[in-house]
């Protein structure tokens, strides 16, 4: 089941030129953003722009995202999708060009995603970045360039950069093992052997164990009704345990053997790993165990300096005033659980109270009717008394 988010993404093609800058997408949601609002759910939602491709120039995809429900098991990132892409049948396998942002899903997984599409099979980064897993709001920048380098940012600073094919396993290796080479018969990679010349000591051989030299017959041992007696073994001090001769250098040590590499036949180089020929879509796919993730600011361009002073306009400007909000939310949040603690201390005091001038009552209509049992004691005794007298008087 695929649910909209609540609101709208403003599908805006701008692909007017900045200076020397194109800025093929750009929306921006002031004060709000795209929120995911109900749990265990699937997410699709996508925006079509002027096709283009990126070929000779830099791609740089940037969007920030905000997990402020604490985020347990759930996706944060953006897929770039070729024009040809059916939005109204946008699914987990439809095709896309590269898929960038977090995913994290309980305590193992905690990444930030760069996946490209290459000839057709999705390939992941070999490094593992880690991504942020608070609740604040992070800008995320990808940075792909013509030379095949890339880059990819949190904030605006650095995280992980390298060259596409290293990183990636978009080409077979340049180098295989040469299946024809085979290590020499009388090639001797022993570094150390051992000393020929040493010998075992004589006295070299004691048993493990030997019997208690110190262990006595008891003097109720029957031996006709025992058995012979044995006395009970015990470690012996005097074994050195099995004898190997000490090891020297081997004087034929030839060093580690190393297969011989040769230029992999099926290897050819691609001057142009980063370079999709249709660029038109950018959608949000995803799942989300707990939603309530924000996204906002997306911005595709051409250019890395536009994407950072983007990024500072926008997150730069108001990550911390974010945070002094969320710190006064806690603040409030904290006073009013202890305003409510202190109350339901204060009630469960009175409760006390009355508790035990409820009992300090029972206590004293005991004793009154304790008393009263008494003097109704005490005057039957009179009365008795009393009664006896007269008659003796008779």
């Amino acid at each position: 089941t695929m649910t909209a988010l609540p609101l709208l993404l403003m599908a805006v093609s701008a692909a007017s030129v900045l200076a020397e800058s194109t800025v093929y997408f750009r929306e921006q949601f002031e004060d709000g953003g795209l929120q995911t609002s109900q749990d265990a759910r699937f997410y699709a939602l996508s925006a079509r722009f002027d096709d283009f491709s990126n070929k000779g120039q830099p791609l740089v995809i940037q969007f920030t995202v905000k997990h402020e429900q604490s985020i347990d098991c759930g996706g944060g990132y953006i897929k770039l999708f070729p024009s040809e892409l059916n939005q109204e049948d946008m699914h987990g396998d439809s095709v896309y060009n590269i898929m960038f942002g977090p995913d994290i899903c309980g305590p193992g997984t905690k990444k930030v995603h760069v996946i490209f599409n290459y000839k057709g099979k999705n390939h992941l980064i070999n490094k593992d970045i880690r991504c942020k897993d608070d609740e604040y709001s992070h800008l995320y920048t990808l940075i792909v360039n013509p030379d095949n380098t890339y880059e990819v940012k949190i904030d605006n600073k650095m995280v992980e950069s390298g060259n596409l094919e290293d990183d990636w396993d978009f080409l077979p290796p340049k180098k295989i093992k040469d299946p024809e080479a085979k290590k020499p018969e009388d090639w001797d990679d022993r570094e150390k052997i051992p000393d020929p010349d040493d010998k075992k000591p004589e006295d070299w051989d004691k048993p493990e164990n030997i019997p208690d030299p110190d262990a006595k017959k008891p003097d109720d041992w029957d031996d006709e009704m025992d058995g012979e007696w044995e006395p009970p073994m015990v470690t012996n001090p005097e074994y050195k345990g099995e004898w190997k001769p000490r090891e020297i250098d081997n004087p034929a040590y030839k060093g580690k053997w190393i297969h011989p590499e040769m230029d992999n036949p099926e290897y050819t180089a691609d001057s142009e790993i980063y370079k999709y020929d249709s660029i038109g879509v950018i959608g949000l796919d995803l799942w989300q165990v707990k939603s309530g993730t924000i996204f906002d600011n997306f911005l595709i361009t051409n250019d890395p300096n536009l994407a950072e002073e983007v990024g500072n306009e926008t997150w730069g400007k108001t990550k911390d005033a974010e945070k002094k909000m969320k710190e006064s939310q806690e603040e409030d949040e904290r006073k009013k659980r202890e305003e409510e603690n202190k109350k339901r201390r204060d009630e469960a005091k009175e409760d006390d109270e009355e508790e035990e001038e409820k009992e300090e009552d029972e206590e004293d209509e005991e004793e009154e009717e304790g008393e009263e049992h008494e003097e109704e004691e005490e005057e039957e005794e009179e009365d008795e008394g009393t009664d006896s007298n007269l008659k003796d008087e008779l």
